[in-house]
């Protein structure tokens, strides 16, 4: 992400401090449970980390959420907290978790939501295989998914969604009021930001008799609208556009039958809105 940003960054494998080719830039590779409490603290002036961690360690207003990042390892999506129990269990709700066992890493994020039901139940630390304790050695788990498609797969059933995290890239409080560590700082999100917009969409270039221009900008999506250039030949204009890299399976067939030749399809770096 940082690379499609325009950052060189290189880390060996048996390090955990990257080198950046931006000289004003020194990282640390940590876990995403630790970085909102060495952001809040200042040992760190900025960090990336979850939604989820942030609530974890009560950092809610301890920290700048400079921006959310949106993205996953199944996809740009958020990452979903869930209430979860084996598909035969009678628990329907947080209701019936009273005097229950529960395992999951957010431990205190789980307390709170049970304190909002008035209910009391043990919730216990899980140091990972949460979905293999349930319902053997625990009545239930909060855990993260993407799909559910894990929990399914061990016989789990979704009860409720406590909340949806994404990816944030947080600041030190001082570190925000330092006008130039401030600007530094939201450079970096305005560039990978742009590089994850970038992540699902393509840029297309095609060339259009004018007698087709019509029909053929009437089939184009565009952030706005299209670029549209003449060519040498007086006939002619270029189109220039970019696209959600989705709908390019459907669209290119339908320009190619209004009219539009030359089409090339090409892959992005950034897209700055």
């Amino acid at each position: 992400m940082f690379t499609r940003a325009g950052f060189g960054l290189s880390v060996d494998e048996r390090q955990y401090k990257p080198d950046f080719d931006d000289e004003e830039l020194w990282g640390v590779l940590l876990r995403a449970q630790e970085m909102p409490t060495y952001v809040a603290g200042g040992m760190l002036d900025c960090g990336l980390t979850g939604l989820d961690w942030i609530r974890e360690r009560g950092m809610e207003g301890e920290v700048v959420e400079v921006c959310e990042l949106i993205y996953a390892k199944k996809g740009m999506r958020p990452y979903k907290w869930v209430l979860a129990v084996h598909e035969n269990s009678d628990i329907q709700g947080p209701e019936d978790l009273e005097g229950k066992r529960i395992a999951t890493e957010l431990v205190e994020v789980t307390n709170k939501y049970l304190a909002e039901y008035g209910v009391s139940a043990q919730v216990e630390f899980s140091w990972g295989a949460t979905e293999a304790k349930c319902p053997s050695l625990v009545d239930a788990i909060v855990e993260g998914t993407e799909t559910g498609a894990t929990l399914a797969a061990n016989n789990l059933r979704i009860v409720d969604m406590l909340f949806e995290s994404t990816t944030k890239f947080i600041a030190n409080q001082q570190t925000w009021e330092d006008a130039w560590k401030r600007q530094k700082i939201e450079n970096i999100a305005l560039l990978l930001q742009g590089a994850l917009d970038a992540e699902t969409k393509v840029g297309l270039k095609m060339n259009v008799a004018r007698e087709n221009l019509e029909a053929v900008v009437a089939v184009l999506p565009a952030l706005k609208r299209p670029t549209v250039s003449p060519l040498a030949n007086g006939d002619w204009v270029a189109i220039e556009t970019i696209v959600d890299s989705e709908l390019v399976r459907d669209l290119i067939p339908q320009l190619k039958a209004a009219g539009a030749q030359g089409i090339i399809e090409y892959p992005l770096n950034k897209v700055i809105v």
